[in-house]
């Protein structure tokens, strides 16, 4: 059984301070098999640590976390930065790619209005490759329960994910499944897992650091 946290930021998110080696060591040393990179608009930070690991048996997943106009989209196995904003068009951007696409934290509710995913799942599941079922900030508490069950009525693969932004946070959330995490993924054949107790401080702490501007663009 292999163990993916598929849902990472590094410092090349503005909310984050994770620096690309850290998150590469800090995952290794948990014993995960894979982790996906997922920077706010950008894949730089998913290269820089792709391009650090040199372990064959570790896979490293570019990804980027984009904004759309109905809420947050995971795009996994991409090349290229993602361009469009609205959600329709990115589908075409990512699949162009060859790319997977995951809605993470659907029912999150917080001070940015576009955390929750705005337009029914039900309407774009054939659009979509999974649902983040386990997200490791979530909270209320039931907003994961909700997830799982939507996943399940419409029989969409789960995901699991810690969020990370800060290295306390690496691998609290992380998905299970046999042999190789895309096929694994279409065949809807993989489990989420994970604890939140970390979650809120993490999130203060990404709020705050956003707000108070307190980072500086990598090079």
């Amino acid at each position: 059984m292999l163990k993916y946290d598929i849902h990472n930021h590094t410092h090349y998110s503005p909310c984050s301070n994770l620096k690309p080696e850290i998150l590469l060591k800090v995952a290794k040393k948990k014993g995960f098999n894979g982790i996906g990179i997922v920077d706010h608009h950008t894949i730089k930070g998913a290269l820089k640590v792709k391009g650090m690991n040199k372990d064959k048996d570790f896979e490293v997943i570019v990804g980027s976390e984009i904004t759309t106009n109905y809420g947050d989209v995971l795009c996994l196995y991409i090349n290229k930065d993602i361009k469009s904003r609205n959600f329709f068009s990115l589908v075409d951007e990512v699949k162009k790619q060859d790319g997977l696409i995951i809605i993470p934290h659907p029912f999150r509710k917080s001070l940015n209005k576009n955390h929750t995913f705005k337009i029914p799942i039900e309407k774009i599941k054939n659009k979509i490759d999974a649902i983040e079922c386990f997200n490791a900030r979530m909270l209320p508490l039931g907003d994961n329960e909700k997830a799982q069950r939507l996943a399940k009525k419409l029989n969409i693969a789960g995901t699991g994910g810690s969020d990370a932004h800060f290295r306390f946070e690496i691998g609290t959330g992380w998905t299970t499944f046999e042999g190789n995490f895309r096929k694994a993924l279409k065949r809807k054949e993989t489990k989420y897992h994970g604890r939140i107790f970390l979650g809120p401080f993490g999130g203060l702490l990404s709020y705050l650091r956003n707000r108070l501007r307190l980072y500086k663009i990598p090079e």
